[in-house]
């Protein structure tokens, strides 16, 4: 039994420092989740302030996805052992900057706890934090056999969305026991373990390619001023526009560059591949999708059904438990029959799974509760694999990393847009909805009415974006098809 066991882990085992990096990084994701109504008080930030409440999250995702496409270059460049390392340092840095975010205006000028000062640590931050998934997902290709890559991936993916498993419960957990803070002064110990892990497996192939520092800052500004803009399209206004048109100028100037350098930032073989160029697109799509499960599942059960951050963190646990093991599942079928059956088969079921949530009413129960994420974070975890082995499908070893990265943006760009969106169009929609409705009354049946009346809204504005995500997820079935049937054997 136990020599099967190791022949089973053999493979795999020189993935497991990377595995743990990408655990920590996804952890930070989610963690912010049950955080924030503590983290919100001690910034004078009111919870209702959904706008600027989602920039901690929003930022993280900005400097998460900024961080990728120049990470992957390094790590091709400098093996995946280096880069690596660099990516555990600023994530340790920036972890260290978070928790002492509330103190830095004090420090430096006197003055009182800020807000906009935890966003640009987070963004710091998650800068380190974006860089382990490429990293990973190219070092899986030196560190594993063609036979065996499928299940690396799925076991990568597993990592990330262990990370957001424990993410909530972490968060929930420590509010309860200590202060927030101590989220971010934890991840310390952690990042030296991987740090010294890592230093025990091979360093990884150096390649002579160049690391275009200039294409990956306009890269970042083109992501920002994109994001700022999505943010306000639930209230359109000429500030909107003005960062929407930046957006488009940064990104074509994104285009030139890259066409015009003789080492570009996103090596251009890549968008000759239809797989890659496929895989992406069902990547965008998926990461919207997943957004919207991983903030509205937390926050509606604690403004719905009125539950504490740890409760809200094992709601959610039972949707990213069953990523998790979807990953894994999807692996080897993707190692079995390829691309196809894995991929089409997760995004039937995802989307029957939001189907099912946005069902839901103030008065769902066990075992339908349960039942219903489980299947929405099985039909996610399928897909890991597949999206994976279809995109990195025909790339040279010299772009690997790029790949990787640039395949993993496509998903944090998904979730950003997403989360922008859902941000902007929920505070519009519970407005409307609640407009007739009085703010209070003394009277205890008319309070009770506009207890109600709120908490209906807000479910209808959950299960809208639940429907949102089922229909993402039919959409996404289009380029999930074509990135599969463009391979030279079939699938």
């Amino acid at each position: 039994m136990l020599v099967n066991l190791g022949r089973l882990i053999s493979p795999y085992k020189l993935l497991l420092p990377l595995c743990f990096g990408v655990f920590i990084a996804a952890d930070d994701q989610t963690v912010v989740v049950t955080l924030l109504p503590d983290m919100l008080a001690d910034l004078r930030v009111g919870v209702s302030e959904l706008d600027r409440a989602s920039w901690s999250i929003t930022g993280y995702l900005i400097g998460y996805t900024a961080a990728m496409p120049l990470m992957g270059r390094i790590s091709d460049r400098t093996g995946y052992r280096w880069s690596f390392l660099l990516a555990m340092s600023v994530f340790t840095l920036g972890s260290a900057l978070v928790a002492v975010a509330a103190d830095i205006p004090g420090w430096l000028y006197g003055g009182e706890p800020e807000y906009n000062w935890l966003v640009g640590a987070r963004v710091f931050q998650a800068i380190g934090g974006g860089a382990v998934i490429p990293i990973a997902i190219a070092a899986a290709g030196e560190l594993v056999d063609n036979r065996h890559r499928a299940i690396a991936y799925g076991l990568i993916g597993a990592s990330a969305e262990a990370g957001g498993v424990i993410g909530p419960l972490w968060g929930g957990g420590i509010t309860t026991w200590l202060s927030w803070e101590w989220a971010f002064w934890l991840n310390i110990p952690f990042t030296v373990v991987a740090a010294i892990w890592i230093l025990r497996i091979p360093p990884g192939r150096r390649n002579k390619v160049k690391v275009d520092v200039p294409a990956a800052t306009v890269f970042a500004i083109a992501l920002a001023t994109s994001t700022l803009g999505l943010v306000r399209i639930g209230e359109p206004d000429a500030l909107m526009a003005i960062y929407l048109g930046l957006a488009v100028v940064f990104t074509g100037l994104l285009i030139v560059m890259n066409q015009r350098s003789d080492d570009p930032l996103f090596p251009k073989a890549l968008f000759r591949l239809p797989s890659f160029n496929y895989s992406n697109i069902t990547h965008f799509l998926v990461g919207a999708v997943l957004i919207i499960g991983m903030v509205t599942v937390p926050l509606m059960a604690a403004s719905v059904f009125g539950k504490s951050p740890l409760e809200g963190g094992l709601q959610l646990l039972r949707m990213t438990i069953a990523i998790g093991v979807g990953a894994v599942i999807g692996g080897y079928i993707t190692q079995k029959w390829r691309t196809r059956i894995p991929s089409l088969v997760g995004l039937v079921v995802s989307a029957i799974g939001f189907l099912l949530l946005s069902s839901w009413t103030v008065d769902i129960a066990e075992p339908a509760m349960t039942i219903h994420l489980a299947v929405t974070g099985l039909g996610l975890g399928l897909l890991v694999s597949p999206i994976a082995e279809a995109a990195l499908w025909g790339v040279s070893g010299d772009e690997r990393g790029a790949a990787s990265a640039l395949l993993s943006v496509s998903r944090m760009i998904g979730m950003t847009a997403g989360l922008a969106a859902m941000t902007a169009l929920g505070t519009v929609q519970f407005a409307e909805l609640v407009a007739d409705v009085p703010a209070f009354s003394l009277d205890p049946d008319v309070q009770q009415d506009i207890i109600d009346s709120a908490t209906n809204a807000g479910v209808q504005v959950f299960t809208r974006f639940y429907l949102y995500g089922a229909v993402l997820s039919f959409i996404a079935i289009v380029p999930a098809w074509l990135m599969s049937r463009n391979r030279s054997s079939p699938d």
